[in-house]
């Protein structure tokens, strides 16, 4: 069965908790896209893992993970990735596989990246690791890939510069190629997870463009990324919180007015870590908009949503949530593409009543206060999408699930 795993929202939802949680019933992870830009946060029994390029699973020592064909490696980021792996005593050496048609992030790369941004009139607010550039070289047939390692012409065709950056890795990178369609295709009937890098409201084509990733975040490509046919997906499960966040430039509706709600936008993201686990920087917090991820539900045929971060409002008298937007005094209750349309929107909210009480030893839905459950019934409805998992706290057993994923 191969169940697709992606953001909801702008990224940092909680994926790689999701992604490891259910990893203890799977065989194979298969991250399809992104690259070092990426931050999964795993916490179990209190130590914390920071992944960017390596499948959550890997935690996980009956899984096989692969880093699939959409996504854009830094072998440097991966190899110091591996050997942090390896100091926290989990033996990766067997598991991890590459795509052969993965395409390299080189060093020059990032300086190109940070100088492109900065020359563009309107900043995207790239996190500066090379993986626009390494897209962009890609779409223009000028990038290198796993593959084209052992191509003496397309080797040879490098600057100096770049094939002695990969000289101490080629050995090693070859020895994890791998054909990932022949892999999955021997792998059928297993238990598979796809994770995604980044969110939904990031993809190229379905985000909010040109604020997006410059990848496939959305569940359609799990198919390209994951070297297997749309058909062969069974399942798509999106992961989102219980408010809105967001990382770098871009529109965001909902976001908190750090001056006048400055309290709120301060509690949120301190209380739940709002800080990137790639670069370190703040994120942008907000009301969850609801708007936005019946949106997402709806142009990624999502069958299941997580949700997780709930307990982030475990001591607020009210939560709020936004239900539909006021651009220009009309009411829009769908997700417009225009940039200038999403800047000019104001949130309008629904109140609910708060819990006010620890979700932390919460193992069910029925163990939830009614004002909690009341939220989730909502969001439920509003989006028409059943909410099948339910984090209430960072460690891997902080979460308990309402509907079987590989049913």
């Amino acid at each position: 069965m191969n169940v697709v795993v992606i953001g909801a929202q702008w990224g940092d939802e909680g994926k790689g908790k999701v992604v490891d949680y259910l990893g203890n019933e799977s065989q194979y992870i298969v991250r399809f896209s992104g690259g070092a830009n990426a931050g999964h946060t795993i916490v179990n029994n209190g130590v914390q893992y920071a992944l960017h390029l390596v499948p959550s699973g890997i935690l996980h020592p009956n899984n096989t993970v692969y880093l699939g064909a959409a996504m854009v490696i830094d072998p440097e980021a991966l190899f110091n990735e591996l050997a942090m792996l390896k100091e926290h005593n989990i033996n990766w050496e067997g598991r991890v596989f590459i795509s052969d048609r993965a395409h390299l992030v080189l060093p020059r790369y990032r300086e190109l990246d940070i100088q492109r941004d900065s020359m563009r009139k309107r900043p995207i607010g790239t996190t500066g690791r090379g993986i626009g550039i390494t897209y962009a070289l890609k779409s223009e047939r000028d990038s290198i890939r796993l593959a084209d390692l052992t191509w003496k012409e397309k080797m040879d065709d490098l600057e100096d510069a770049d094939r002695a950056f990969l000289e101490p890795y080629l050995d090693r990178l070859l020895s994890m190629k791998v054909n990932l369609t022949t892999e999955l295709w021997n792998a059928r009937g297993k238990k598979i997870l796809f994770e995604g890098a980044q969110g939904a409201l990031l993809d190229l084509d379905l985000g909010t463009y040109p604020y997006v990733s410059s990848g496939f975040s959305s569940a359609a490509g799990a198919a390209i990324g994951g070297c297997i046919g749309p058909r062969a997906i069974d399942k798509v499960l999106g992961v989102f919180k219980a408010y809105s966040t967001r990382v770098g430039n871009g529109p965001m509706p909902t976001e908190f007015n750090a001056d006048s709600q400055s309290e709120l936008y301060n509690f949120v993201r301190d209380t739940g870590r709002e800080y990137g686990v790639t670069t370190g920087r703040p994120r942008r917090c907000g009301y969850l908009d609801l708007v936005a991820l019946r949106y997402a539900c709806r142009s990624n045929s999502i069958d299941t949503l997580a949700l997780t971060h709930l307990d982030v409002y475990d001591t607020l008298d009210t939560v709020e949530a936004c239900i539909a937007y006021n651009i220009d005094g009309t009411i829009v209750e769908e997700f417009p593409a225009s940039i200038e349309d999403l800047n000019k929107a104001t949130p309008i909210l629904k109140t609910f009543k708060g819990w006010n009480t620890s979700l932390k030893e919460c193992r069910s839905y029925d163990d939830l206060p009614a004002e909690a459950r009341e939220y989730v019934d909502f969001i439920e409805l509003y989006t028409g999408t059943r909410i099948g998992i339910i984090s209430v706290g960072f460690d891997r057993n902080d979460t308990f699930v309402r509907e079987n994923i590989w049913k």
